[in-house]
């Protein structure tokens, strides 16, 4: 099939959402791990802070990867539901990047972090009726939030 001006863009410009809320997260994120984060109490299961680049900068190239594919088939049913569930869930992880690095609300975090699993939940499941693999590129990512809950849980027990 011949894809279309459109079509180029429209994953492009998901990619570049995608990866500009990778570097807003980032730029957040960065000055907050030698200093607050540095002195918070870690469970034993938190991974070395040098894991998460590698791990985020796949998660959100496997994103916009799998938001590209459903654009891609934008005109099947549900592929818009599903790109809107996608934006929803990319602006919630942002926002749990504000409210654990940037405003140290570890129980808001805690809070939203579970929302945001149950949203990226629901676009892996309506990605899954548009595009087996945009779905399946979506599962590491829902581990590692659902991972994160955890993480993001007991940080906020230890952390009173």
């Amino acid at each position: 099939m011949k894809r279309g001006f459109a079509d180029w863009i429209g994953c492009a410009a998901l990619a570049v959402l995608c990866f500009a809320a990778a570097g807003i997260g980032g730029a957040v994120t960065a000055p907050q791990i030698d200093s607050w984060h540095a002195h918070l109490n870690k469970p034993s299961f938190n991974p070395p802070n040098p894991v998460f680049g590698p791990v985020w900068t796949v998660l959100y190239f496997l994103m916009a990867i799998a938001a590209g594919l459903v654009w891609l088939r934008r005109a099947k049913p549900g592929a818009s539901i599903g790109l809107a569930l996608f934006l929803v869930q990319l602006a919630l992880n942002l926002a749990w990047t504000f409210l654990f690095f940037g405003w140290h609300r570890l129980d808001l975090a805690s809070y939203e972090v579970v929302i945001l699993a149950i949203v990226i939940a629901a676009t892996l499941i309506v990605f899954l009726r548009v595009h087996a693999l945009a779905a399946a590129l979506l599962v590491p990512y829902l581990a590692w939030t659902a991972f994160a809950s955890v993480l993001c849980w007991t940080f906020w027990h230890l952390n009173p």
